[in-house]
């Protein structure tokens, strides 16, 4: 069953209580528009798109945030407006807002360097294996058991172009690539929410 499958009933003050949350994670500004470290928000920009809800602004969470809907299940989809060192700040803010009964009801969508351009992994808990954002997230909620989307955008040349390598723009083939990793985390994360993250994984990993 997708982790859409039990409605709960108590609704939160705002007026409705997600069943899962998916957060897209990148660095604000145009400047860090369609990096390689922005295609978790990326995918979750095209994600609303495709399911015809657009985001607003949310001061209190520190998040741009769309709630969608299919029948009387709900997920919210959140991108924070913090760099991604600080991701966790946001996320803790709009599990306050938005209280999950379970950690694995919160998706986390983010680049990951061991993972070859266009393909993308499922998985649930585990560390931060240097993702600055990914820990952020696990020092302020006190927990890594949550699901993770991770789409592959390759290795830099060394360790030392690290951190300029994830701040660039992909361009020709590692665009394609990389483009078609985001339609795949997409399709994987719709695959979590309806029929759950080990249909997801037998599929997408």
């Amino acid at each position: 069953m997708g982790i859409l499958g039990h409605r709960k009933q108590a609704p939160h003050i705002s007026g409705y209580r997600p069943d899962a949350i998916v957060v897209g994670l990148g660095n604000p500004g145009t400047e860090y528009s369609k990096t390689r470290h922005n295609v978790g928000s990326d995918t979750v920009g095209i994600l609303a798109g495709k399911l015809g809800v657009n985001f607003k602004k949310d001061r209190s969470s520190g998040c741009s945030l769309a709630k969608a809907t299919r029948g009387d299940r709900v997920v919210l989809l959140a991108i924070p407006l913090v760099y991604m060192n600080e991701s966790g700040v946001s996320a803790r803010s709009v599990l306050k807002m938005f209280p999950l009964d379970d950690m694995r009801s919160l998706v986390v969508v983010h680049d990951e360097m061991d993972i070859e351009p266009g393909k993308i992994k499922i998985t649930v808990g585990g560390g931060a294996a240097g993702h600055n954002g990914i820990r952020s997230i696990m020092d302020h909620l006190h927990s890594g058991d949550f699901i993770r989307v991770r789409i592959g955008i390759g290795s830099p040349p060394s360790r030392e172009t690290g951190a300029k390598y994830v701040l660039s723009r992909p361009t020709g083939a590692d665009r394609e690539l990389i483009d078609s990793g985001i339609s795949r985390a997409v399709e994987a994360i719709e695959l979590v929410v309806s029929e759950g993250v080990d249909a997801a994984m037998r599929s997408y990993n």
